[in-house]
C-alpha cells in the first residue's frame, strides 16, 4: 500500500498512527507530497490533491482520514470499533475531533495566506470557539467510564499534537484532563512519539 501524507499534517498523522499501531507499517509505504505542488502520480490518486490517501493493493485509493481509517480497522479485524450501535457513537467522536483537527487547519492557513492586516479575526474567533467546544466534549467521551482505545482517540492525539506544533501547547493550561489523557496515550500507544514531527527541513503542512 502506498500512503500519500506530509510529516506535519494531523489528519496524515492520525493515520500513519494507526497503521504503525495496526501491524501494517511494513506494507505501507509513505511517500511525503507538496499538496501546493502535486504532481501527476499523487493527482491521479488523488484529483483533489488532499492527504492522507491511501492506496489500496487492488489500486483503489482512498481518502480522506475516516475512510483509510476505517479500511486498515477493518483489515485488522476492527480492533479499535465498538461493537453494535456503539460504533456510531464512536464514528461520532471521530468526526467531533476531526472537526476540530479542520478548525485548526484553517486557522494556521488564514495566518499562512493572509497578510496580517488583512486576516478575518471574527473568522479566527469562529474557528477558536469550535476548537475550544470541540476539545470540551472530547475531554468528556474520552473521561466515559469503560471507555476503550478507538479511532477517534487516535484523531483527538493527532489535533493535541498539532496544537502542540503550531500554538506552542498553549490547550493545556485549559485542558488539564486532556493533558493526562495525552500522556497516558502516548504511552499506550507508542506510534504517537514515532510520528512525532522532528525535522524542520521537511516542508510544512
Amino acid at each position: 500500500m502506498i500512503l500519500y501524507c506530509a510529516p506535519i499534517s494531523p489528519f496524515a498523522r492520525k493515520v500513519r498512527m494507526l497503521t504503525r499501531h495496526l501491524g501494517f507499517e511494513r506494507d505501507v509505504e509513505e511517500r511525503f507530497v507538496d499538496t501546493g505542488a502535486p504532481d501527476a502520480t499523487f493527482l491521479a490518486a488523488n484529483p483533489l490533491a488532499k492527504i492522507p490517501t491511501l492506496v489500496t493493493p487492488q489500486g483503489e485509493a482512498l481518502f480522506d482520514s475516516a475512510v483509510i481509517a476505517a479500511y486498515l480497522d477493518a483489515r485488522a479485524g476492527h480492533p479499535l470499533s465498538p461493537p453494535g450501535e456503539a460504533c456510531f457513537a464512536a464514528k461520532a467522536y471521530e468526526a467531533l475531533v476531526d472537526g476540530v483537527m479542520e478548525a485548526i487547519v484553517l486557522i494556521v492557513y488564514e495566518r499562512r495566506w493572509r497578510d496580517e492586516t488583512k486576516r478575518e479575526l471574527r473568522w479566527v474567533a469562529h474557528q477558536e470557539a469550535k476548537i475550544a467546544r470541540g476539545l470540551a466534549r472530547a475531554s468528556e467521551i474520552a473521561a466515559r467510564p469503560g471507555h476503550q482505545l478507538q479511532i477517534g482517540d487516535f484523531s483527538l492525539a493527532a489535533a493535541l499534537g498539532y496544537l502542540d506544533l503550531r500554538f506552542e501547547g498553549t490547550w493545556r493550561a485549559t485542558f488539564p484532563d486532556l493533558e493526562r489523557w495525552l500522556t497516558d496515550f502516548a504511552a499506550q500507544v507508542p506510534a504517537f512519539e514515532a510520528t512525532r514531527y522532528h525535522d524542520s527541513s521537511q516542508r510544512r503542512a
